[in-house]
């Protein structure tokens, strides 16, 4: 059973810009992933430039076989399956975005403030 998440960064003017994950998305993976791995804005932003996540992982990686992930690389719905409407999507404010996501069956929420990781349990 999956774990779903939501990982989120703040824009200027407070937007927030957000992606799906499907897997390990409780604090002690897809956060720790974050907190890890993920902790300058560029990098941020490329991740969500690819869109929704099945797994994320240590790497972004290159493109990959969906049913023969890379270990240690994210596996993304439009780059490694070719599926489409897994954009990032943006939302007015914090609320908006947890709203949203919580009708996704998102548990938790990651947001990146553009210096540190906040969670939310949705």
């Amino acid at each position: 059973m999956a774990t779903r998440s939501t990982i989120g960064m703040v824009q200027e003017g407070g937007t927030i810009r957000s992606i799906y994950c499907h897997f390990d998305g409780y604090p002690k993976g897809v956060g720790v992933t974050l907190k890890n791995c993920y902790n300058d804005t560029i990098t941020i932003e490329n991740l969500l430039d690819l869109g929704d996540l099945s797994v994320l992982d240590v790497e972004i990686g290159e493109k990959q076989d969906f049913d023969q992930r890379t270990e240690g690389h994210c596996l993304f719905y439009g780059r490694d399956r070719g599926e489409d409407g897994i954009d990032a999507l943006v939302h007015a404010n914090v609320e908006e975005w947890l709203g949203f996501r919580k009708g996704n069956c998102c548990e938790y929420g990651y947001l990146w403030n553009g210096t540190s990781w906040s969670t939310f349990e949705i």
